[in-house]
């Protein structure tokens, strides 16, 4: 799959858990976009063809929204939320295991927006 890791999941772990998995992985830093807003990361995504992975719940749910009240689509949008307890936050291992799990649901992607949480 090809992502875009915003900088709430762009971590240096992730990223090569995600590489190893066989995923086309962009992040914030090599786009030179470290430090933008989220519409300036969805719109990258969008532009590039990539699903665009991130933590941050609200702000990309509504971004989500506008594209599609407007007819608009994007790759995909997914999410990993966080409750602040260690026992129950995903790792990077633990998110990279819920997108293996999304891949063999064969579910669309084009247009989503999932939250990966419940591919655990």
């Amino acid at each position: 799959m090809r992502l875009y890791l915003d900088e709430d999941s762009a971590s240096g772990t992730l990223v090569e858990l995600l590489r190893r998995e066989g995923h086309d992985v962009q992040t914030p830093r090599v786009a030179s976009l470290e430090g933008s807003r989220d519409p300036v990361h969805l719109a990258y995504a969008i532009q590039e063809g990539r699903v665009c992975l991130s933590g941050n719940h609200n702000d990309f749910a509504l971004l989500h929204r506008l594209v599609s009240v407007f007819g608009g689509i994007h790759p995909g949008i997914l999410i990993v939320r966080k409750d602040n307890n260690p026992a129950r936050d995903f790792s990077p291992r633990g998110v990279v295991r819920a997108i293996r799990n999304l891949l063999a649901s064969d579910i669309e992607l084009i247009g989503q927006f999932l939250v990966l949480n419940h591919w655990r």
